[in-house]
């Protein structure tokens, strides 16, 4: 839920996703367009179809636990190379080496000061130099507040990273049109027409609903549009 969204939006949405689906089973069993209407209002909606299908996933092929080692945790869907390092420690607190922004804020400000391009691959060998492989989640919880407070003070540029992609805009997106669709489905479900008459003028409406349909998160039952059940 963290990713590419505010804390204090993932907030009340953890605390009534978690009351819902406190357990793997839980979520495995539920159907999609439940949790989609509970995801709804954070975007990147094909997260929260990762999120489930990895849930279906553990119950299928791991008995029911959630793998803790790196290399399975990265079978599972929309979980990869970062994403595996910063489950394996915050969950379950083994001293995996993983990137992200704030890590990288950090470093940049202490040991990349000229302001040159930086891989994150120069940024891994500190990494595994100074990791604090005794209370790993607890280093890495660190790193992430020092990084948060750096970019508050304007430290440590992101667009050092030679892997720095600026995100293009909501406003007018192909995305933006995908997170209204699913909002109005959370709410009921709609003749393609009726939807489709929402937005005659919009030309992003065709494409966002055959990729929603695609990636398996809309479906369609004769002229009735539904999140996927």
């Amino acid at each position: 839920m963290l990713q590419q969204t505010q804390v204090d939006r993932v907030i009340p949405k953890f605390e009534a996703f978690t009351a819902k689906f406190p357990t793997v089973e839980a979520l495995a069993s539920a159907p999609l367009a439940e949790v989609l209407q509970l995801w709804n209002g954070l975007g990147y909606n094909r997260r929260a179809k990762y999120l489930h299908d990895a849930a279906k996933m553990a119950m299928g092929e791991f008995d029911g636990v959630f793998p803790r080692v790196r290399e399975t945790l990265r079978q599972l869907p929309g979980v990869g190379e970062g994403t595996s390092g910063a489950i394996a420690v915050y969950a379950f607190n083994q001293p995996e080496v993983f990137i992200e922004t704030n890590v990288r804020t950090v470093f940049f400000h202490h040991f990349f000061t000229e302001g040159d391009k930086v891989d994150d691959r120069e940024i891994a060998a500190l990494l595994e130099k100074v990791l604090d492989k005794e209370n790993p989640r607890e280093f890495y919880w660190a790193l992430m507040d020092y990084g948060t407070w750096l970019k508050k003070q304007g430290a440590g540029k992101i667009t050092q990273s030679r892997h720095y992609k600026k995100q293009s805009p909501l406003k007018g997106s192909l995305r933006e049109m995908r997170g209204m669709i699913v909002r109005l489905l959370a709410e009921k479900d709609y003749d393609v027409s009726a939807l489709e008459a929402r937005y005659t003028h919009d030309e992003r409406f065709l494409p966002a609903l055959a990729g929603l349909e695609r990636d398996g998160l809309v479906g369609r039952m004769g002229a009735k549009l539904h999140l996927t059940k």
